[in-house]
């Protein structure tokens, strides 16, 4: 408690003593606004002067030449000796600190730096006149001794109050001491008021939003701040004050943006030459750069402004390009260039277009804030990364069709599916057609095509995607022909006609038009029939006398007839329920449609054929290791056919990282680029 009450005192002490330095440095204001009144003062005190020189008629016309260095020099002297016992008063204030009462230390300052150049100035005239004087004195034959001795120590007195000026400007000079503590307590104000951007995120970027609170410094001190910056100006000791500020504000950002994590920043372009590698950092990346320029820059580029206002804008905006450069937000701007460095890839072009898609909503604030000339490094940067990323996502664009064909070379799937290449494709398209980036690649394309002086046209876009389908048409006809096993090759055709007509509602789908999707669904419908006439159709004719040899009823009962007919049909229907139960049909619909007709076909025909067969099973009890299959046995079996082989994908990238594996797996090295992802 005792420590406190005398910090209190302290304090009290100190604003008392400023109290007073105010009250002297108004005195000197009145000092020097009352030097013109004196001098007329003076003047008018020349006549009785010159009477008194007249009292010595024998030097009178000696000293009438004194008159006019007399007029000169009385006023600017006795000024100097008024304003130099000021200034001796005002160093006494200029040794306190200057947070007990900032203001008025400043106007202290403020008032001492005029009494210095009131004294300079002064000094040099009196200087001047009282040289003249002495040069008469000496050259007169009627020159006193005691005068001559009186003007040379007057003309010291005054070169040792000129230099006072001086004396205070260097180091250890009172003036510099006052500056130094201006110095130390724009620093202290700072450090004092200064804390990282509150930053409050979540660990999942896909469904809440991270923000970043600014903490501005509040206006008092700004206001403080700004006020040290015009005396620090005034004094040519600017710079050592944007040094001060640049260092604290600088250390401030860094420690703000060490927040985000921001590690994958420095990444090494070794490590991401595969976009997979690199691609789960650019949706934190877009985010982090955002939150970085809208609120962390932004506000530095308000307190940049505020701070310096008083001393031009070239000096607000170097001091926020030197604050945003060292800080590190150079780093932001290269890992997106490292992104357009990666091998080229269909994945590539999405993540180049989420990338565009950041820098263009950033556009307009990239332009407010580094718009100066100052900034120049980030403007070029800027420029050269967006010209790489609208480069490399047009470059990938128009290669879709050529990169589709390459894969025709290629095995179509054993199980006779849609291939995952074709999965893949319209998916993909239906991405690039998809609310999310479609009119990024509208806009991108239309600045690419005005960089080489050429207009866009909608119709370009939409006929890519009609050559994309197109190639992935030519390999399915190719694929179909290299299956041996015409029903495979019917099944294969009829799985992905299934497919392109299910695309029906998509964007890709309303793209391609109503009699590409009808043309597909009647060549589904078309390789349905086939599969199901030389798959099966020949099936139930073995339950039926006409399929078997001709024999003589003599020589083979009914009974005996009616064992082979089920044993032929039981190996058949074994051997194509074997093989076919490997096959697929990848649409849920089609599937329970093609096996419903097989039940509804084969079932029936069945039963009644067991029907009959089961009296001669009552009769002859080994009939009965003919019978392999119930009716309700068969029906079983045939509803299980065709089921897709079910994979545990413990999430959808997981997934996607499964299926472009496998499409990575089936290229050949000879393909600079593929139409592979993550």
């Amino acid at each position: 408690m005792a420590s406190e009450l005398g910090s209190i005192d302290q304090i009290e002490a100190a604003r008392q003593l400023l109290k007073a330095s105010l009250e002297k440095s108004k005195r000197v204001a009145s000092e020097l606004d009352g030097t013109g009144p004196r001098l007329k003062k003076i003047n008018k005190s020349l006549p009785s002067l010159e009477a008194a020189v007249r009292s010595f008629p024998m030097h009178e016309s000696a000293c009438l030449s004194f008159r006019d260095q007399v007029d000169g020099v009385i006023g600017p002297v006795s000024a100097v000796i008024k304003v130099h016992g000021t200034v001796s008063e005002l160093e006494t204030s200029l040794l306190s600190d200057p947070y007990a009462d900032l203001s008025t230390y400043l106007l202290v300052v403020k008032r001492f730096e005029e009494a210095l150049r009131f004294l300079a100035s002064n000094c040099g005239l009196a200087i001047q006149w009282l040289e003249g004087i002495l040069e008469l004195l000496q050259s007169s034959v009627v020159s006193n001794d005691q005068c001559l001795l009186s003007v040379k120590k007057s003309l010291r007195i005054l070169k040792e109050l000129q230099a006072l000026h001086g004396r205070a400007r260097v180091n250890g000079g009172v003036l510099v001491a006052a500056l130094d503590r201006l110095e130390a307590e724009f620093s202290k104000l700072l450090l004092g008021n200064t804390a990282p951007l509150s930053l409050s995120s979540s660990s999942s970027f896909g469904h809440e939003e991270a923000f970043i609170t600014p903490s501005a410094l509040p206006v008092s001190v700004v206001q403080k701040l700004q006020k040290i910056v015009e005396r620090l100006n005034a004094n040519d000791r600017v710079e050592r004050c944007i040094s001060l500020y640049v260092k604290v504000r600088v250390l401030n950002a860094r420690r703000s943006l060490h927040a985000l994590d921001l590690e994958y920043l420095a990444m090494e372009f070794s490590e991401i030459g595969d976009i997979r590698s690199i691609q789960d950092h650019i949706e934190p990346w877009g985010k982090h750069l955002e939150m970085a320029v809208k609120q962390l820059f932004d506000l530095e580029h308000k307190l940049c402004n505020n701070v310096f206002e008083k001393i031009g804008s070239d000096t607000n905006i170097a001091c926020f390009a030197r604050i945003v450069i060292e800080s590190g937000f150079i780093s932001f701007l290269e890992f997106g260039k490292k992104v357009t460095n990666t091998k080229r890839d269909p994945i590539k072009l999405l993540k180049l277009m989420d990338i565009f898609k950041v820098l263009n909503n950033l556009r307009s604030d990239f332009n407010r804030l580094f718009g100066g000339e100052a900034c120049s490094e980030i403007q070029t940067l800027t420029r050269d990364l967006i010209k790489k990323v609208v480069d490399s996502i047009c470059e990938i664009f128009w290669e879709l069709p050529i990169q589709v064909e390459s894969q025709r070379r290629c095995s179509p799937p054993s199980d006779g599916g849609v291939p995952k290449l074709v999965s893949f494709v319209t998916d993909y398209c239906n991405q690039l057609l998809g609310n999310e980036y479609r009119s990024i690649l509208i806009q991108v394309l239309e600045i690419h095509q005005s960089w080489k002086k050429e207009g866009y046209e909608e119709g370009v876009l939409l006929s890519q995607f009609h050559n994309i389908m197109k190639e992935i048409g030519l390999n399915l006809d190719g694929w179909s022909k290299l299956y041996s096993d015409t029903s495979l090759s019917n099944l294969f055709m009829m799985n992905n006609h299934c497919h392109f007509y299910n695309l029906k509602g998509t964007k890709l789908g309303d793209v391609m038009g109503d009699s590409w999707l009808g043309a597909h669904e009647q060549y589904k419908d078309y390789y349905a029939a086939l599969y199901l006439k030389e798959s099966w159709g020949n099936l139930l004719p073995l339950l039926s006398q006409k399929c078997l040899i001709p024999i003589s009823v003599n020589e083979e009962t009914n009974q005996d007839l009616d064992e082979r007919r089920l044993k032929a049909f039981n190996e058949a229907f074994d051997e194509r329920y074997e093989k076919h139960s490997k096959w697929v049909i990848s649409d849920e619909g089609l599937r329970n449609k093609v096996c419903q007709i097989l039940v509804q076909t084969i079932v029936p025909v069945y039963q009644t054929h067991m029907e009959k067969y089961g009296v001669l099973v009552e009769k002859d009890c080994g009939a009965s290791k003919y019978v392999k299959h119930t009716a309700k046995g068969l029906e079983v079996m045939l509803t299980s056919l065709f089921q897709p082989q079910l994979i545990n994908y413990c999430s959808n990238k997981q997934a996607q990282a499964h299926l472009y594996g496998h499409i990575r797996n089936v290229l050949t090295n000879q393909f600079r680029f593929t139409l592979t992802a993550i």
